[in-house]
């Protein structure tokens, strides 16, 4: 069955739809951890909040998708981040991150999250030399971390880089406490509420029902901005799926962990209701771009067998969104709309990056807080990194007309996709309806399952 560990494991918190149009100060779309959290925050400054989610349950889509890592250590990204930005913007990254691990810790109920070490670990000379290269950058950036040979793995490795003082969640957990925090502070959560008509100019959106919603501030927390042109994020933002596995395991480890090889592997494990499981991650391609997904499944599944003697009960996807710079968009989508915000890019680690966006857009809503140094480092408007941004609009666009016309000459028949018209793909690991061009999804009976579309696929 594909079906998530963190989603099959928990009783979903039970939220009306909207049953009117209604007027609020700021409407949030999107029910994942991003939107829940920014609920949270401005409710509780006192702000006038609609929360809208399209899927029937809040968390459910990637949120409820993630491996649920919570951790400043985001792969092989400071080496990169000063190469492209600089020492202090890097700096500035890790801070932002590693705060919102520690408020996470603060914040949330116990049951839902637990510290550990974050691993990235290597079994390459090139991955040995990725590392060192990270490592060298930890220091120039004085994050404290250690180079070791130890970890608790049942292969060999290289070497590891271990952060420590990091967590782990229950992404669908940590979702309803957020929902239930925020209603209790005033703001109005809506379930199988789907957007499919925004009127930037007048300040009103329409959802799929007929309802309206009129608003002062709009923040899109949909993954993939279902606006995209405005600040041409349409071109700038890159989508990849990848592929996860759980098994039931005697016992946990004490670290999370990330391969830097090719492939990469992501490898966890959590506790629930008193039961362990292990996660194990990996075998990325880009989104939509092939109807043959399961050797991917394959690959990971082999891997559980042959190093941890398990098999997988669940086994589930996950698409990503990555900027050119490797830094969120969040904030304001084009200083032409600025009562419009966005939060997406958050190149696979979204939890941590979900608590930072949610402190960003509060702060820039309300004025409090200080987030002077975050709201530069991850605006949509920020030029500083043209070169990477041109290239990724070159390499996006060039990728999105050669899908546009393959899919019109390969797959005549199949249905289209109904953001931008380009043909979308049956996926037959995960019976879906994938579109190469921007990454939006739809099950086997043509509904949308993730954006930026947000009408039903025809399928005649």
């Amino acid at each position: 069955m594909t079906q998530s560990l963190w989603l099959g494991t928990i009783d979903p918190v039970s939220l009306p739809s909207l049953p009117a149009s209604t007027t609020c100060d700021v409407c949030i779309i999107g029910g994942g951890l991003t939107g829940l959290y920014t609920a949270y925050v401005l409710a509780k400054s006192g702000v006038d909040v609609v929360l809208l989610e399209a899927n029937s349950h809040i968390g459910h889509g990637t949120t409820g998708n993630s491996t649920g890592k919570l951790t400043a250590q985001h792969s092989i990204v400071y080496a990169n981040l000063i190469e492209k930005l600089s020492v202090d913007e890097a700096r500035l990254y890790y801070q932002l991150n590693q705060i919102a691990v520690e408020k996470a810790l603060q914040l949330l109920p116990k049951a839902s999250i637990q510290q550990v070490d974050s691993l990235l670990y290597c079994q390459t000379k090139e991955g040995y030399a990725q590392l060192l290269k990270e490592w060298n950058a930890y220091k120039v950036l004085n994050i404290k971390a250690k180079l070791t040979s130890d970890t608790e793995l049942p292969f060999p490795v290289t070497k590891a880089l271990s952060m420590s003082q990091q967590a782990q969640i229950h992404p669908v957990e940590v979702c309803n406490f957020l929902a239930k925090e925020a209603i209790s502070m005033g703001a109005k959560i809506y379930t199988n509420t789907r957007v499919k008509q925004l009127n930037l100019p007048q300040n009103n959106l329409h959802t799929a029902n007929d309802m309206s919603v009129r608003y002062n501030k709009l923040i899109l927390c949909t993954h993939y901005p279902i606006e995209a042109f405005r600040g041409l994020q349409l071109f700038k933002l890159s989508n990849s799926r990848s592929y996860m596995v759980a098994s039931k395991i005697t016992d946990t480890l004490q670290g999370q962990y990330l391969c830097v090889d090719t492939p990469t592997r992501s490898i966890r494990t959590a506790t629930i209701n008193g039961e362990h499981y292990l996660v194990l991650g990996g075998a990325n391609h880009i989104a939509g771009e092939t109807t043959n997904t399961e050797p991917y499944y394959d690959a990971i599944q082999n891997e559980m067998k042959a190093y941890f003697d398990q098999e997988p009960i669940y086994r589930w996807s996950a698409q990503d969104i990555e900027t050119p710079d490797m830094v969120p968009y969040v904030g304001r989508i084009t200083p032409s709309l600025p009562n419009v915000f966005i939060a997406t890019g958050y190149r696979k680690w979204g939890i941590s990056n979900s608590f930072v966006a949610g402190d960003i857009l509060s702060s820039l809503i309300t004025g409090a807080g200080n987030e002077d140094g975050a709201i530069p480092l991850y605006s949509p408007a920020r030029t500083k990194s043209f070169g990477d941004q041109f290239m990724q609009m070159l390499k996006v666009g060039g990728f999105v007309a050669k899908e546009f016309v393959a899919g019109y000459v390969k797959h005549a028949n199949t249905p289209t996709c109904t953001h931008l018209g380009c043909k979308t793909k049956w996926n037959e690991a995960d019976g879906t309806w994938d579109c190469p061009c921007h990454g939006s999804r739809f099950n086997a009976k043509g509904e949308v399952l993730e954006g930026p579309a947000v009408h039903p696929l025809k399928l005649d």
